[in-house]
């Protein structure tokens, strides 16, 4: 049987991983407010109760610290969507490889602002794809400057190019905004099919 996904609660409320405990409870409050059924205009029962839930978590050490520990796990594997066979094989991968590496390295900047810069061993492992992929990927993007090297390390870190990019892309390519949601809807995706246009603008 399948391991049931974690839900990335600090990607739900938009905070670090490091956040403090005031933090937590401040962002929760207010998203509380704006999405409590009560609210007449952005009331949402659902996203109510998932914002309580991640409160209820992040809110208390003792949870908190057995939560960090099941979702360290999770960032361990490879995200489901990278086992597509679009990531791999024929004559779109390529394309669809630029656009993995780069949500990941969006979503790694938008949550975590601390610290947005990925590792080449990283990236590995969320994509599962072979170090002599990832380096022809990680060579194209930078030769567009949609990423760079970290100043502080030699991670990667998306630029803003990179981001007008991703954000450009949204409505119109389902990859893009399949690898830009949390990761427990990542599967779904796998029913879908990938699009394979490169941040060049055609396919790879």
């Amino acid at each position: 049987m399948a391991t049931a996904e974690v839900v990335d609660y600090y990607e739900l409320l938009q905070i670090s991983p490091s956040a403090e405990a005031e933090t937590i409870q401040r962002v929760y409050r207010m998203l509380a407010s704006r999405y409590h059924p009560d609210n007449p205009h952005t009331g949402d029962m659902e996203m109510f109760i998932r914002l309580r839930e991640a409160y209820e978590t992040l809110g208390h050490p003792e949870r908190r610290a057995e939560y960090d520990q099941k979702l360290n796990v999770q960032y361990s594997q490879p995200l489901p969507i990278f086992e597509m066979k679009d990531f791999v094989v024929g004559v779109e991968a390529e394309g669809n490889r630029r656009l993995g590496v780069l949500c990941l390295l969006y979503n790694r900047r938008r949550s975590h602002p601390d610290k947005a810069s990925l590792s080449l061993l990283e990236l590995e492992a969320m994509t599962a794809l072979p170090r002599e992929h990832l380096e022809f990927t990680i060579w194209y993007l930078k030769e567009k400057r949609y990423l760079r090297r970290d100043e502080t390390s030699s991670d990667y870190t998306i630029t803003s190019e990179g981001v007008d990019w991703v954000e450009s892309n949204v409505p119109s390519n389902r990859i893009v905004y399949k690898l830009l949601q949390s990761p427990e809807m990542s599967q779904e995706a796998e029913a879908g099919g990938a699009v394979g246009a490169s941040p060049s603008g055609g396919t790879a």
